[in-house]
């Protein structure tokens, strides 16, 4: 593996969408997973902005830890860990955001190494569809509503002036009550 394992590698997911116009330079790093070479998440962000796609960042780290010997075999064991975290599943790319490695006081010559990692998707469009939404198909359900799309709520509006009218009433009596005993 001539590149290696550090901050700001990108990796992208083999037969991943990507525009024609996007040309860089790649490797096979773990199955089913491309290193994409001398680009980092910055520079590949900004070639994909220029074809007129996106490149989307999912906020919140995912982090693995292993330890060993050869640092760039446990930088892979753990990419593999993370990609197997289910968050990552409905991505096509994964941004590398930092590499630690700390050497083992017990065991000389054993470091172990950390690895924290951004989920990116690359797609065409301006927003980001969830892989379980667009493989739905027919109409959309809406939040609190049904496939067909109507709000299967009883009316609200009503509830709240229904349970408004009551406590106005009761205070109204009260204060009839309050003024006849007068």
């Amino acid at each position: 593996m001539a590149d290696e394992i550090k901050t700001g590698t990108v990796l992208i997911r083999d037969g991943a969408a990507l525009p024609k116009a996007l040309s860089f330079e790649s490797e096979v790093c773990v199955p089913g997973w491309k290193l994409v070479k001398h680009l980092d998440g910055d520079t590949l962000d900004r070639k994909v902005n220029e074809t007129g796609w996106t490149f989307f960042f999912e906020a919140g780290e995912i982090k693995a830890t292993v330890f060993g010997i050869d640092r760039q075999h446990m930088a892979r064991r753990a990419i593999e860990r993370i990609l197997r975290d289910p968050r990552s599943k409905k991505f096509n790319s994964l941004e590398v955001a930092h590499v630690s490695a700390v050497g083992s006081e017990r065991f000389p010559g054993v470091s172990f190494l950390t690895v924290r990692a951004n989920v990116r998707h690359i797609q065409e469009s301006l927003f980001l569809f969830h892989a379980k939404d667009a493989a739905q198909p027919g109409p959309k359900a809406n939040v609190a509503g049904n496939a067909n799309g109507r709000d299967s709520r009883p009316n609200l509006d009503e509830e709240l002036a229904i349970g408004n009218r009551q406590p106005e009433e009761a205070s109204r009596q009260s204060a009839l009550a309050a003024v006849s005993n007068r």
